[in-house]
Formats: C-alpha cells, structure tokens, sequence
C-alpha cells in the first residue's frame, strides 16, 4: 500500500487510497483463487476455496457500495504487498511436486492473503469510523468477519491434515528410539553374558589347577 503518497495529506485522503488500495487487492485475488483451486488435491481444502471465491466477489461488490456511498468511482490503486504475495504463490505452486507438501504450502499462501486482507479491513473500518462514515464501517465491518472466519478455517484444516502426519513421523521417531534402546539392551546383555562365561571358565580353570597340586602334594 503506497500510504506515503505526496497527495495523501489528510485521513479522508489516507481512508479513500486505502479502499482504492483493498479494492486492487480484493480483483487481484478473484483472478489468483481459480489458479490455487486447480492446484489444490485435497477435497476439504479445494471446496473452501470454491467458497471463498464466491465471498470475494460479494466483498468486491461490497467496496463498490462504500465507494458510491462516498460518491467516488470504483478504483483500485496498484498495491505492491498483494502483487508480491500472489507472485510467490505462483512460484511456489509451480515447484513442489509432492502433493501434501504443495496443499501445506497453499494453505500458509492463502492465510498470508488473509492476514493481509484483515489488516488492512481491520484499519480502514477504524478511519471510517472516525471519520464518522458509520454504514461505510459497518459494510467494511462484514467483510472483516469473513475474512477471520477464512482464516480461522484455514488452521483449522492445517491442523487437521498437518498434526495426523507429526503423529506419524513421532512413532516412526519412537520406534526408531525402542528399537535402537532394544538393541542397547542386547549388546549389553551379551557383553555381560561374556563377561560370566569367562569368570565361570576362569574359576573352573583354576579349580581344576588346584586340584591337580593338590594331587601332586600327595604323591609327594
């Protein structure tokens, strides 16, 4: 978001560049979601963006109502954050091949949107009410509460596909740990087995020989 722009001079003019700016961002990811839908192998996770999709085109209707109920035309101002992270999107998208790995990696994508998107609704909302465009807050306020509801489905299936597989990967590391303690246990217990069997044939050893002087002393 360009906010030090030498023609924002006041809040109404920091408040008006900000929707510009959402506005941007808000057709910019109508435009990307199609390309994560594709990408997306997992059900849940597709269906999400399916849904979302459709929110984002009512949210874009949305800043078209608060642009007209401030009588400005509907515009977006060129926003450098949403471009990057869209862009490495793209990319990420394009170099991982491993479908688990790429649907984790779409889901951390999709919720650097999100947080964007809710800074910035979270913002705005507060100029316009202190500017006193009270409907303007309240409409901007809707989208606010979708866009922390995506969020928070966004963890939630995270945690439901990410935490199965840590199980997965802590009993591999757990068996790995008992096997290995298994055999510990084994080379110790052989080493000890050794170590009696030579004291037993050390003392029988030396009992034998005791007897045999004892036998040469009473030959003697």
């Amino acid at each position: 978001m360009g906010l030090f722009f030498k023609d924002i001079k006041t809040m109404e003019d920091l408040y008006v560049h900000g929707l510009q700016d959402i506005y941007y961002a808000e057709n910019r990811i109508v435009k990307a979601l199609p390309k994560m839908i594709e990408k997306t192998t997992d059900g849940e996770l597709k269906r999400g963006f399916e849904t979302h999709l459709k929110e984002t085109e009512n949210q874009v209707k949305r800043l078209e109502r608060v642009f007209a109920m401030h009588d400005r035309p509907a515009q977006g101002h060129k926003c450098p954050a949403i471009d990057g992270i869209i862009r490495e999107a793209e990319d990420v998208m394009g170099d991982i091949e491993d479908q688990d790995v790429l649907n984790t990696a779409i889901i951390a994508l999709a919720q650097a949107v999100e947080h964007y998107e809710i800074t910035r609704y979270g913002a705005l909302m507060a100029w316009a009410n202190e500017l006193g465009h009270r409907q303007s807050a309240k409409v901007l306020g809707e989208t606010l509460k979708e866009e922390k509801a995506t969020d928070a489905k966004l963890t939630a299936i995270a945690e439901r596909k990410m935490n199965p597989r840590a199980d997965k990967s802590r009993s591999g590391v757990a068996r790995k740990k008992s096997a290995g303690s298994r055999k510990k246990a084994a080379r110790s217990a052989g080493k000890k087995t050794t170590r009696s069997s030579a004291r037993g044939s050390a003392a029988r050893s030396a009992k034998k020989t005791g007897r045999k002087k004892s036998a040469a002393g009473r030959r003697a």
